[in-house]
């Protein structure tokens, strides 16, 4: 299996950014990135390599995302005992090669210069790589133990604290909590937000709150069917649906699972390229498992975040009942959900290996393959578009301005997600993989929708792909 060349990937469009003022070469300003803070329990190589070799692919997508903290904290790493605070070391290793990466990762995008720490702070634009030094004051301790039962007066720590003061920020941008191990940090926050702010106070303050958790992991090992006990269980219970809390049970098994598979390709691809690259650790158990949780946020016109089902990169999910047998969530444990889930995890998976191998490539030479860009109309922007039409004609949708900043050239190829939207039967595509599409819009399309997915390849090496998602509806 070569490096997965012949599906599509993707990624979006940063092709040319100017220096630390974040236009790029068509002088557009680019869109503020979405926030996220990692909840890691990440440990030495020789003791769980997973979470390491997360942080790798996440640090050569940093200029896709604010990464507002890094916080090491409990989880299954520890086997049922408090984290060791030595484990921290792991996460100031990567951020080191970050450091040592960065001249050859900014030239990716053309950055040369930072912004101030101060400017660092406010906001960052899609583009932008974040300084080490910027990384380094994000990183932190969490809670070092697990189960509700710690939560309390006592288990207050620079990440629960930290995320209190991320949520009173003037930013209405949703904060994703990425949960790699447990979530026992963030429910102490939640708890003391509770204590401290009225109700309605702590629950507005809730309103600006996604989680995405790897499985149930605020228990021990040989604990982990006990969900009970967990702190998730107990955000669940104490926030009903106004906590958005994605448990997923299906992405980061088939991440696991096909990168042993493939562990060639990760050898060949991805170790020994750049400084990052040669710390990537030999997997143990699994490949990246925690890495769904980033690529559910990542922005590139594919699926919003925020909308559960839309099917991303990160996997599908839908509300309903958890597997505490209490309490609900947005989840893919459900067996007909998890099945759907898995056929996109694994049509996406070599479109996702092969955007990291393309980083990577910068990361050792300072050059290497960009996604393409592309325009729906005369819309280059990544966010999902909605498109009215008359029920019973034809709809032509025209990505022709698209291009690669490489000069590639580039392959079209558009389809409908029907997991996605409503309107069930099939829909007539014409020239589906050309530039243009036509659609003819069902004569019987009522109050349903149409999700159309379009993917532009470039024949470059690794071959990279960029998305956009058109969400038709009745006029």
């Amino acid at each position: 299996m070569k490096i997965f060349s012949e599906i599509f990937i993707v990624l979006l469009f940063t092709p040319f950014m100017l220096h630390a003022n974040v236009m790029n070469s068509n002088n557009r300003k680019q869109k503020d990135k979405p926030r996220i803070v990692v909840l890691t329990d990440i440990a030495p190589g020789n003791i769980e390599p997973d979470d390491m070799e997360s942080m790798i692919r996440l640090l050569v997508h940093s200029d896709l995302f604010e990464i507002e903290a890094l916080i090491a904290t409990s989880g299954w790493n520890n086997s049922g005992g408090d984290y060791p605070r030595e484990w921290m070391d792991s996460l100031l290793v990567c951020l080191s090669a970050y450091e040592k990466d960065l001249p050859n990762l900014m030239k990716r995008s053309g950055q040369t210069s930072f912004l101030s720490l101060e400017e660092e702070e406010k906001s960052q634009k899609i583009g932008y790589w974040p300084s080490s030094v910027y990384l380094r004051s994000r990183t932190m301790s969490g809670s070092q133990g697990l189960g509700f039962a710690r939560i309390g007066s006592n288990n207050d720590s620079e990440g629960s604290d930290y995320i209190i003061r991320l949520l009173q920020e003037n930013d209405n941008r949703p904060l994703w909590i990425l949960a790699w191990g447990g979530a026992n940090t963030l429910a102490q926050a939640v708890w003391k937000m509770q204590q401290q702010y009225s109700e309605t106070q702590w629950k507005g303050m809730m309103e600006k709150l996604r989680v995405y958790t790897i499985t149930d992991q605020d228990v021990g090992w040989g604990e982990r069917n006990n969900h009970l006990i967990s702190s998730h269980y107990w955000l669940r219970k104490e926030c009903g649906k106004s906590l958005r809390f994605i448990w997923d049970e299906s992405a980061w098994l088939t991440q696991n699972e096909i990168g042993s598979k493939n562990w060639n390709e990760y050898a060949k691809h991805i170790q020994g390229h750049g400084h990052l690259g040669r710390i990537y650790p030999k997997n143990k158990w699994g490949v990246e498992g925690d890495t769904p949780s980033f690529l559910h946020v990542m922005p590139m016109g594919l699926n919003d975040p925020s909308v559960f089902d839309h099917v991303g990169w990160g996997g599908f999910f839908q509300w309903g009942l958890s597997a505490d047998g209490e309490t609900s969530c947005y989840t893919n444990i459900d067996p007909e959900v998890k099945r759907i889930s898995r056929k996109y995890e694994e049509y996406f998976y070599p479109a996702i290996f092969n955007n990291f191998a393309a980083r990577m490539d910068w990361a050792k030479d300072g050059k290497g393959n960009r996604n393409p860009v592309v325009y729906i109309n005369k819309n280059s922007q990544p966010d999902i578009i909605d498109l009215a039409a008359k029920a019973g004609k034809k709809l032509v949708i025209n990505a022709s301005k698209s291009y690669d900043p490489d000069g590639d050239v580039l392959l079209y190829k558009w389809w409908v997600l029907p997991e996605a939207g409503t309107y069930k039967k099939s829909v007539a595509l014409e020239n589906a993989d050309a530039d243009r599409v036509t659609v003819t819009v069902p004569g019987d399309l009522g109050r349903e929708t149409i999700h159309l997915i379009l993917e532009v390849t470039d024949t470059g090496t690794p071959a990279l792909t960029a998305y956009r998602r058109i969400v038709i509806t009745v006029r």
